[in-house]
């Protein structure tokens, strides 16, 4: 049965991953379960309400109830967060970052999420289908952003996109994830993908795409002052298309 309507209705994002249902589905859990908590709660606190009233116990009662219902209630409430937590939450979580599981072959698009205030460069592998290494000292404002390194040979077809994922549906996608100056986080809504850009380190994130479409891309952390603005869009088209838009890209080095 689909049940996607019901994201519709309670204003929740579309789901455009392969992993993405799975992820809603355990969100939807933990919202069913505090809207019961909530409306069990309130119903027990207007119970006690109307029970202890001053007026139908005009003398104080320091006993109160005696009954261990709510205690009960309680313990309750604790073994079902646990099971959430244990039972869907860790795994979920585990499957997502247990580097066993990344994806492998030659359908697999290979790229980089560069983040800078306030901005994003995708950095694409080129026909290779091998990432250039990069180095700080080669960053270059205008002619090399990303700091590829010219005397390695994986980089020479290597090209970016600022502000644009253009993706492929239906093919696997490994995204490592860095930063530049200060912490950012790459945040795709629609893939349920998140991860953090730390200066230094290189983090990857992977995903199957299973709609076509074009949503925002946002940056999770506080960055600064413009951390509001420090927007991308993700793009994702045919696979048909994607390998006629990544044979028209131009290399971001000078070829010989």
């Amino acid at each position: 049965m689909n049940l996607e309507w019901i994201n519709d209705v309670v204003f929740m994002h579309e789901i455009a991953s392969k992993h993405g249902l799975i992820g809603n589905h355990m969100l939807a859990i933990v919202h069913w379960f505090m809207l019961i908590l909530f409306i069990g709660w309130s119903i027990f606190l207007g119970v006690i309400l109307y029970k202890f009233r001053a007026k139908k116990n005009p003398k104080a009662n320091y006993h109160g109830i005696t009954s261990h219902f709510s205690t009960h209630i309680e313990v309750g409430v604790v073994i079902v967060e646990i099971v959430l937590l244990m039972g869907f939450a860790f795994p979920l979580w585990a499957k997502r970052t247990d580097i066993d599981a990344r994806p492998t072959g030659d359908d697999v698009v290979n790229l980089r999420a560069v983040g800078e205030q306030f901005r994003w460069y995708f950095h694409y592998a080129g026909a290779d289908k091998a990432v250039g290494i990069t180095d700080y000292h080669e960053i270059n404002t205008g002619d090399n952003p990303i700091g590829l390194r010219k005397d390695d040979p994986n980089a020479k077809d290597d090209f970016i996109s600022i502000g644009e994922l253009v993706l492929p549906k239906g093919r696997p996608c490994v995204i490592q994830v860095t930063s530049k100056d200060v912490i950012h986080g790459l945040a795709i809504v629609p893939m349920f993908v998140q991860q953090d850009a730390i200066p230094g380190q290189e983090i990857p994130m992977w995903f199957i795409p299973q709609k076509t479409g074009t949503w925002d891309i946002v940056c999770a952390q506080l960055c600064g002052a413009s951390h509001a603005k420090m927007t991308a869009r993700i793009e994702v088209v045919s696979p048909e298309e994607f390998d006629e838009w990544y044979a028209e890209q131009r290399p971001l080095l000078p070829q010989d």
